[in-house]
């Protein structure tokens, strides 16, 4: 679909139409998922920001900038609610976290699609000792595949604070990896 569409549509739902905005929430609620679940390591939290995302984008889309790009903005706002929702929250690894990492290595199907619990144990058991901006830039730059210039629109971190957050998570994550046996 084309921007012209898109902005067509984002138009409508800023003058009411419902339709369209269930066709945006359609579009983009996987998206917003993606990035809530590896963020907060919590499916059910995750299915609360999206719905939070959502309300959020409906309420304001009067103050949406069509000169950004939409998807951009919908990572802020989701960005923030996770922030918000980290900081209430003390994620800890659990026991079976490092049993689904350790299966998950060792499974030589490269191609296999992780389910959602899957996804949440492996996030807590990497992301335990990263701080909220590292564990920020990672999921955006690493699990997402955001440039380091998106990843500072949608947070306000930076260009080069991105970059040492990023590193920083990387060694962590590294560092743990080795302590459970992976090079």
């Amino acid at each position: 679909m084309g921007k012209d569409t898109e902005h067509t549509i984002l138009k409508k739902c800023r003058d009411g139409d419902k339709a369209s905005f269930r066709w945006v929430v359609q579009t983009y609620q996987r998206m917003v998922f993606s990035l809530a679940l590896k963020m907060l390591a919590d499916e059910e939290e995750a299915k609360d920001v999206v719905q939070d995302t959502f309300i959020r984008v409906w309420q304001n889309l009067e103050g949406y900038d069509f000169q950004r790009p939409f998807a951009t903005w919908l990572y802020t706002i989701a960005t923030r609610l996770c922030l918000d929702r980290l900081r209430r929250m003390h994620i800890k690894p659990m026991p079976q976290d490092e049993t689904v990492l350790r299966r998950f290595a060792d499974d030589a199907d490269t191609e296999r699609t992780l389910e959602n619990s899957e996804w949440t144990s492996i996030v807590r058991m990497l992301a335990a000792e990263l701080s909220e901006k590292q564990r920020l830039v990672f999921t955006l730059c690493q699990l997402e595949g955001l440039s380091m210039a998106e990843v500072e629109r949608i947070s306000g971190i930076d260009v080069g604070k991105v970059k040492s957050n990023l590193h920083a998570a990387r060694q962590k994550i590294r560092k743990r990896l080795t302590e459970l046996g992976y090079e």
